[in-house]
């Protein structure tokens, strides 16, 4: 495979420290494990505080980047004004009604953030509650994290994080006010109020886990909140949230395979915790609340793809358990609403979403749409005694439409179409579902959207982009960004590779522990049959996955990198066996339920180790690649990818072009703002069209 974007001298080469530990009696040699920082927990806070000689490496790998990629600058320039383009600058969502308010946010012309606000029920005398811009105004970085109005209406609980290092410093502001009151709170993670004097929410411990749940009163010192729920296990993540019914605060402890759910009725705040039903190994669920009953999504009684139960309020045991909509292989409940009168749920069935609800009669029905893949979301509205509920709706071709939806009538009415300011036709592209047989025969579904203009002849290029682990479903929505590559004639493809839900809950499992290089195969073989479907020269696919989708891209390149012609992986989980070792990481505990836990087991160990990135780096010739980290990033810090760029260097048999690009400032998810965000995007596409030798101009 002949590859246009070659390296470049002045490539960086990072000092080799060999250190070696001994794990079930196989010695590890690890010549780069230096680079991850004594004092990394303190640099995720101050990146600043990251060692000289460790920043001295990433600074010369981004100098690097700088320089092989100077001649797409004005590309890189022109990709960010196509889609600002695409953005309307002065964007306003629709209003939520909410008690004697509606609540909304809306952009000013320019601005990287919103402004939270609300009106009465009739649209007039608007408060500002948070002016998003404003208080980002203060910091290089800026994310809004919650925006919690007290049930009264009359205080907000927000919290921001200025880091990238998701340590959110939660404050109380008066509603209508733009002064914050009282103390604040630091390392904050959810939170819910009970009333509008008692607010309940979760902190992060010093290994970033939010695993105690507190209890707060205003005009109190924090110092003296009471602490309510404290896990022990360290595998487990603490959330709290409020029911629609607005009688019970749930406390939920979960990690990816099992759940527990304690309650307090929010009208006696201090009293003591109730359980649902206590943590069972494998057993899943979530809780609501409709009058004197919970409502229950769970797979218990081996429902694989999940049903709903209900059980008594005051009997709420697995025991009690009764089931409202029954088990269906294949068919997978994903989320439950509930009303006074009405449940609300998610399903999927064969990667493609539907919307079900049910009545006070006990009928079934469900919102029908026409194209071949599609995304949805569902937002029940704030008012328990409600007959409507809100959705969104997009498609790779379509842009997000909001509607409201009678229950009752089955009436959907239009509120909000996404405005593309520089224009959009859909009947310009085009939408495709294909199907890839994997290694072991598995049907792997794949999305594919390009421009009509774009021949269907094995001749264009291509960016198949992937994910397939923790259950995650990609999504078949509208994102304008994307439009940029396809304009120039790329196919943008989508594989739903084993390891989401797409196809049910088997095939997430048909990807965990040993099975988990089946993700791998599928990624493989949806690059192979976009090829032989002639939607992609099998010469310029180009693959891109963020985090473990960065695994996903890893493990396929280590396996077959004459498949594909250039490599973006963003903040990319690539070091899993070194990780899955060190139980003081962030998330390492909770994720031996995903991976297995090579501390303990022999098999989890060789399983890890057969298929981690950096583990199997192999001399062989490697396609171009793009790699990026963010100093202050808590999931996957930033030591990984800058090991994997390391021993990649000396290892690979080609002169093609290998990059590693940190943000210094920020963490997982790159900059904050939907303006500066474009950067980093529209960095990938050049990086795709100068692989390909297309970063001219645009077909359509």
């Amino acid at each position: 495979m002949k590859h246009v974007f070659k390296k470049i001298g002045g490539e960086p080469a990072a000092d080799r420290h060999t250190t070696t530990q001994t794990v079930h009696g196989v010695t590890l040699s690890d010549d780069y494990a230096w680079l991850r920082a004594e004092n990394w927990q303190e640099a995720l806070r101050e990146p600043d505080k990251l060692p000289d000689p460790i920043k001295a490496y990433l600074e010369a790998e981004n100098a690097y980047f700088e320089k092989a990629m100077a001649d797409t600058g004005d590309l890189q320039k022109a990709l960010i004004a196509e889609m600002r383009g695409r953005i309307k600058e002065d964007d306003s969502s629709v209003p939520v009604p909410d008690g004697p308010y509606k609540y909304g946010w809306r952009y000013a012309q320019g601005a990287e953030h919103p402004v939270f606000f609300r009106t009465s029920q009739k649209g007039d005398e608007e408060e500002i509650l948070i002016d998003v811009s404003a208080e980002a105004a203060k910091h290089e970085y800026f994310q809004l994290g919650s925006a919690e109005v007290s049930p009264g209406h009359s205080m907000l609980a927000w919290s921001s994080d200025t880091r990238g290092s998701e340590y959110f410093q939660l404050k109380f502001r008066p509603a209508g006010s733009t002064e914050d009151t009282g103390t604040g709170i630091a390392d904050v993670g959810s939170v819910a109020w009970a009333d509008d004097e008692t607010l309940f929410y979760t902190r992060i411990d010093e290994n970033h886990r939010p695993s105690k749940v507190f209890r707060h009163r205003l005009k109190t010192d924090p110092a003296k909140d009471v602490l309510v729920y404290e896990e022990k296990d360290p595998r487990f993540y603490c959330s709290v949230g409020r029911s629609r019914s607005g009688d019970f605060i749930f406390i939920h402890a979960g990690m990816n395979d099992q759940d527990e759910v304690m309650f307090v009725p929010a009208a006696k705040p201090d009293a003591g915790l109730s359980v649902i039903t206590p943590r069972t190994e494998g057993l899943e669920y979530s809780v609501e609340h409709q009058d004197g009953r919970f409502v229950i999504l769970t797979n218990a009684d081996g429902a694989e793809d999940f049903k709903i139960v209900e059980a008594p309020v005051d009997a709420p045991g697995i025991g009690n358990w009764k089931d409202v909509i029954a088990h269906k292989q294949g068919r997978q409940l994903l989320s439950i609403d509930a009303y006074r009168h009405w449940l609300i749920w998610m399903e999927r069935e064969n990667a493609l979403p539907r919307i079900c609800f049910m009545g006070a009669d006990g009928r079934t029905n469900s919102v029908a749409f026409d194209e071949e893949a599609y995304a949805l979301g569902v937002s029940a509205l704030p008012d328990f005694d409600n007959d409507v509920f809100r959705f969104t709706y997009s498609s790779p071709t379509t842009p997000s439409q909001t509607y409201d939806y009678d229950l009752a009538s089955g009436e959907r009415t239009l509120l909000k179409e996404q405005e593309v300011p520089s224009g959009h036709d859909p009947k310009d592209y085009v939408t495709r579902r294909i199907t890839a047989a994997s290694h072991d025969g598995a049907q792997v579904p794949v999305t594919v959207l390009h421009h009509r203009s774009t021949p269907v002849d094995g001749t264009a290029p291509c960016l198949l982009y992937g994910y397939g682990s923790y259950g995650m479903s990609m999504p078949a929505g509208f994102q304008t960004n994307r439009l940029s590559l396809v304009d120039r004639g790329f196919v943008y493809a989508i594989a739903h590779v084993r390891g989401g839900q797409e196809k049910g809950r088997a095939w997430y499992e048909a990807a965990k522990f040993g099975k988990k290089p089946n993700s791998f195969h599928d990624f493989i073989a949806s690059a192979k049959a976009l090829s032989d479907q002639k939607f992609a020269d099998p010469g310029q696919i180009i693959i891109q996955g963020g985090s473990a989708g960065g695994l996903l891209v890893g493990a396929s390149v280590n396996m077959a990198p004459e498949v594909f012609a250039g490599v973006i992986a963003d903040v990319p989980f690539v070091d899993v066996l070194n990780t899955i070792l060190d139980d003081s990481l962030p998330l390492t505990p909770g994720e031996w339920s995903q991976w297995g836990n090579p501390i303990e087991s022999v098999e989890a160990f060789n399983d890890i180790r057969s298929y981690s990135p950096y583990d199997n780096i192999t001399a062989q010739e490697y396609p171009p690649m793009l790699v990026t980290a963010g100093v202050s990033d808590p999931r996957v810090t930033y030591w990984e990818p800058a090991k994997w760029v390391a021993k990649l260097r000396t290892m690979k048999r080609d002169d093609n072009i290998l990059m590693l690009r940190t943000n210094m400032q920020s963490g997982h998810f790159g900059k904050s703002g939907r303006f500066a965000a474009l950067e980093d995007a529209a960095r990938s596409q050049a990086f795709a069209l100068k692989v390909t030798g297309l970063a001219g101009g645009k077909i359509a």
